[in-house]
């Protein structure tokens, strides 16, 4: 199910310079911003616990799996050479579950470790803030970098799919319409960090059942749905 080859190339497309240094933005801009506030407010839970809920959770990491999730595999449908990919005597899901790993592992290298070092920064782990927003980022890095994958296969206008669902859905509607909370993977995200701090500061409108159940199924049926698009694809190619 994973193909080494597959997965350097697809670590070569996402981390070329350019790429590189779009996703590191933002985590760069969250540690200069959690230092500002450390050096002039100190340590304060609270502001800890928004700063991290409401920059790192909600605005940085669907950006970084937009980018990295649609970055796996959209360039190579956009210009055709995966169509040479698809020449190989690999399986559909081989490459789309390839292409998965690596573009959660980005996700999370670009999200979670900042995530961490800015929690540290900001109250030094206080109440578990930093290990608690780490773990969302974590489990969140893993469904945006399914749905954005997907994306990647089945529109060439992923990016601006993903990045009108990470800003406009979830950073508006999630923040205005309670309804639209709960179909909300950042909210997922918080029921897992709330579980881990076990207090008042972190708090989701999703049970931690329901979002455990909703994380694995979306990201189960992201993945299996972007192997069947490569499937069509390779099908309309031989046609």
């Amino acid at each position: 199910m994973y193909d080494p080859t597959v997965a350097r190339l697809t670590y070569r497309g996402l981390l070329g310079r350019r790429r590189a240094l779009i996703l590191g933005a933002l985590p760069v801009l969250l540690i200069v911003i959690s230092a500002a506030v450390r050096g002039f407010s100190g340590t304060d839970d609270q502001v800890a616990s928004d700063l991290l809920g409401g920059f790192a959770l909600a605005t940085m990491v669907p950006i970084i799996g937009v980018i990295a999730g649609t970055g796996a595999i959209g360039p190579e449908i956009d210009d055709g050479s995966v169509v040479y990919l698809l020449a190989k005597p690999l399986k559909r899901p081989t490459i789309i579950f390839t292409k998965l790993i690596v573009a959660i592992a980005v996700t999370m290298a670009f999200s979670a470790v900042p995530t961490f070092i800015a929690g540290m920064i900001l109250n030094g782990n206080g109440q578990q803030i930093a290990v608690a927003y780490t773990v969302a980022a974590l489990v969140a890095s893993i469904a945006y970098a399914a749905m954005f994958l997907l994306l990647g296969t089945v529109t060439r206008h992923a990016v601006v799919f993903g990045l009108v669902y990470a800003l406009v859905w979830e950073a508006l509607f999630g923040s205005l319409v309670s309804g639209a909370r709960t179909l909300s993977v950042q909210q997922w995200a918080l029921a897992v960090a709330h579980k881990v701090t076990g207090g008042d500061l972190v708090t989701s409108d999703v049970g931690l059942p329901t979002a455990t159940t909703l994380l694995v199924v979306v990201t189960v049926l992201a993945t299996w749905y972007a192997g069947q698009r490569l499937r069509s694809l390779t099908l309309a190619g031989e046609e």
